[in-house]
């Protein structure tokens, strides 16, 4: 089979994660991928069990940061060994379901007015799946300003408009929203994406994260909203800043119900 896929995976102490993630690639009905792996100088065995599948595999590229570069920067060290049509992304504890490159490699080859297709996720822990996220079918610039419009680790994206935009900005504003801003220069570039209906990826997440952040994360993510808003020419670019950086004074327990009510969180999946 031809390999139109490189999927990008950063990874970084996720030893006892990255088996699960690895196989759901593998059990995957669309076969035409590499796998590019990027060690970010992780401090557990990740690099030992990466080895080990790299070892048993002929697709996969393993390559390692000298020092911990954090994600952005890691993703642009797996961007120079790409040489496919598409790039998915996959996280090191997170899961693929079988059908995820099937479906968004056909919806791409069908739909070339579109650079990127994602879908909505399955949100799980250790004990089981616990909610759903909603995705908008197509973002569009106002939807920049209260939500992210698509999934990072779900998502594929033609080549050609990643090299376009310069794939990831490095920058310690960004790194916990380098997908947000690379889906912002993809607007802003004039380019779209597209969201599934159906989810095709599972994350691994602590449902109680959101309503730990701290305010310094809260106010970066104010600054960058604010940028992206104007720089795509939305209405109200500082209010709606303003609001997101509010939320670090929002009691932790009306946190979790706004969450719950933005993404549609079902409890009872």
């Amino acid at each position: 089979m031809i390999t139109r896929i490189s999927v990008l995976m950063g990874i970084y102490n996720c030893a006892d994660t990255l088996p699960e993630a690895l196989d759901s690639l593998y059990a995957q009905t669309y076969q035409g991928f590499k796998i590019i792996l990027c060690d970010d100088a992780s401090t557990d065995d990740t690099y030992k069990v990466a080895k080990n599948y790299a070892d048993k595999y002929d697709n996969i590229v393993l390559i390692r940061n000298e020092k911990n570069l954090k994600l952005a920067a890691t993703l642009n060290h797996c961007l120079e060994y790409v040489d496919t049509e598409y790039i998915a992304r996959m996280d090191g504890d997170d899961i693929s379901l079988p059908t995820r490159f099937e479906k968004e490699i056909e919806f791409l080859d069908n739909n070339p007015d579109f650079a990127l297709v994602s879908c909505p996720m399955i949100h799980f822990d250790k004990t089981g799946d616990w909610g759903i996220g909603k995705a908008i079918e197509k973002p569009n610039k106002n939807h920049f300003k209260t939500a992210v419009p698509f999934a990072h680790a779900a998502c594929m994206i033609r080549t050609d408009v990643m090299l376009a935009v310069g794939g990831y900005t490095v920058s310690n504003l960004l790194q916990r929203g380098q997908d947000y801003y690379l889906w912002y220069k993809i607007y802003k570039a004039g380019y779209k994406g597209f969201n599934l209906n159906e989810p095709l990826y599972k994350m691994r997440d602590d449902r109680d994260a959101i309503a730990r952040r701290k305010f310094k994360n809260r106010f970066k993510g104010a600054v960058i909203r604010y940028r992206v808003l104007k720089g795509l020419n939305a209405s109200s670019p500082l209010y709606y800043a303003t609001l997101g950086a509010m939320k670090a004074f929002v009691p932790r327990i009306l946190m979790e119900r706004i969450r719950k009510k933005r993404m549609g969180i079902n409890k009872n999946v």
